[in-house]
């Protein structure tokens, strides 16, 4: 990550400061469990779309959660990107060097009858360092979004709703994005998962930054060595979704990664 030494012990500590503090608005029980994990991805992509340029990113994250039935769970999750800066480049202005995305995000879970459970909570996406705003053109890339979702089996309906202009872009608050996503076992511990979303921008760039994305992933667990590979495709607009030299952030794509859970 290519960052100053200060800069960095700066991040780590409000990073941390942020996940305490959002552990903090929960009562953290004698059984409570804490995991963390590590990886890498050859593309990091969200909703479809490449946060990393198309290229490797590395991320990383620890989880709270109050028990396995259910209950207050709360975490921080980071992992390297570059668009931001891109999106400087492509026009023409210095748009901070934030190379580094941090989640952060605290809810609760439960079942609503057998076999139906929901998670509500809230997700703050934090650039740090990010300068997007010096351009009239745009907003802070840090967005707030809230969300619902229901799962039956292994089938789960999620609602993301923005509280704040997302990711940038002006007069975009309440956007929204809406998926549809399944977990199923297929042989000998492989897991198969499709997913679809829509993600809805809100705002002057609606027309070009609204779109579909699609993805078909399988992935296993070697003892806490998770593997996996997942091909992702979306039908955004390729002049809006793009990199400095010209590429497709949603193209089709391959996308591998491996993830060690401790």
């Amino acid at each position: 990550m290519a960052v100053s030494p200060s800069g960095a012990t700066s991040m780590i500590k409000k990073a941390l400061l942020a996940a305490a503090t959002l552990a903090s608005l929960v009562a953290v029980p004698a059984r409570a469990d804490v995991s963390f994990n590590v990886g890498a991805v050859t593309d990091y992509r969200y909703r479809g779309i490449s946060q990393s340029r198309l290229d490797p990113a590395v991320q990383g994250g620890a989880d709270w959660v109050q028990g396995a039935d259910g209950g207050f769970y709360a975490g921080i999750w980071g992992s390297t990107i570059r668009w931001i800066k891109d999106t400087g480049r492509i026009n023409g202005y210095d748009a901070g060097n934030a190379r580094v995305e941090v989640d952060l995000y605290g809810g609760y879970k439960g079942s609503l009858a057998q076999g139906l459970g929901y998670d509500v909570g809230v997700l703050q996406y934090w650039y740090p360092r990010n300068k997007l705003d010096r351009n009239p053109a745009f907003e802070k890339a840090d967005t707030t979004e809230v969300y619902g979702a229901l799962s039956f089996g292994p089938v789960t309906a999620k609602y993301s709703h923005a509280l704040t202009d997302t990711f940038g872009n002006p007069d975009s608050k309440n956007s929204h994005y809406i998926d549809l996503s399944g977990s199923f076992e297929i042989v000998d511990g492989w897991t198969l998962v499709p997913h679809v979303g829509y993600q809805k921008l809100k705002g002057p760039s609606d027309d070009l930054g609204s779109y579909t994305d699609y993805s078909l992933g399988l992935s296993k667990d070697f003892s806490g060595f998770v593997v996996s590979a997942t091909a992702v495709g979306t039908n955004a607009d390729k002049s809006f979704y793009v990199t400095p030299s010209g590429k497709f952030t949603g193209k089709t794509a391959l996308v591998v990664g491996v993830k060690y859970n401790f």
